[in-house]
């Protein structure tokens, strides 16, 4: 028989290569938004105001998934690439996260809403079924790419060091400190919330979303699609009761996987997937 075991560990990404990673997601995004806060006419001038939509914001929101390629080319090449970007086609975990996800996050943000009093304000803010469209399709491509960087690469490489809801705390001060520069621009669709609750809510969901990626086995595709979910345009304001409602799912979650949150066996620590043994 034999195996790839050594030469796969060879290829694992280092611990340290987690800042650069850090390095090069803050800077881009850190560093357009910086140019239009401190440069706004100018910046204006050459490329528009900036809105959720303008093509500089989304090259800020794909930085943690830049950030992640560049790392894994310079040290593993294209082909190391190709393997870490199979973690997106791992789709298997159990039926309750499945239900979490399809079910839990909608009843959150319709519960959340109950009890702001708008639930029935706005049932379908779209004014076409194109326009609908259109939100959905922006949505699946911003934000949900963010995960080939944060949970692609970041939380494999911080539960090397840290059990499960360590490294989920600290990837999500990390993921909420990432948007700041963000609630500073009017144009920006956070520009209009509150940083704190946001933060909280960041570090609330990197808790819930960590058991799912290591039960998922690295799935990078389901941690996208809890994105997703999050960022679903058809649900309605629930500001902030769904950060409450959020925190109080993080805490659940944390207890119902408490045997595998508080110990690094079983978590998912290779970047880059093993070669599978052939005989």
């Amino acid at each position: 028989m034999i195996t790839d075991t050594s030469d796969a560990d060879k290829r694992q990404i280092p611990f340290i290569c987690l800042v650069p990673f850090l390095l090069i997601a803050f800077g881009i995004a850190w560093g357009i938004l910086a140019l239009y806060i401190f440069l706004p006419e100018p910046m204006a001038v050459l490329f528009g105001e900036i809105t959720g939509q303008h093509p500089l914001f989304f090259l800020a929101v794909y930085a943690p998934a830049i950030a992640a390629f560049i790392v894994i080319i310079y040290n593993r090449g294209v082909g190391g690439l190709r393997r870490y970007l199979s973690r997106f086609l791992l789709w298997r975990c159990s039926v309750s996260w499945y239900l979490f996800l399809l079910l839990g996050i909608p009843l959150i943000f319709i519960c959340g809403s109950a009890l702001k009093g708008n639930l029935l304000a706005d049932l379908y803010p779209f004014s076409s079924f194109q326009s609908f469209m259109a939100a959905l399709l922006f949505t699946a491509i911003k934000g949900p790419v963010e995960e080939f960087g944060w949970r692609g690469l970041a939380l494999p490489l911080l539960q090397r060091k840290l059990a499960p809801i360590w490294a989920a705390l600290a990837l999500g001060v990390i993921w909420g400190l990432w948007h700041l520069p963000a609630f500073l621009l009017s144009g920006t669709p956070q520009g209009a919330w509150s940083f704190m609750p946001f933060f909280v809510g960041s570090i609330a969901l990197s808790v819930i979303v960590t058991p799912l990626f290591n039960t998922s086995r690295g799935s990078i595709l389901l941690p996208a699609l809890f994105h997703f979910l999050l960022n679903n345009p058809i649900w309605p304001d629930a500001q902030p009761y769904d950060i409450y409602l959020f925190v109080a799912a993080a805490v659940l979650v944390v207890w119902l996987n408490r045997r595998t949150m508080f110990t690094r066996e079983g978590a998912v620590t290779e970047v880059i997937p093993r070669a599978k043994s052939r005989a």
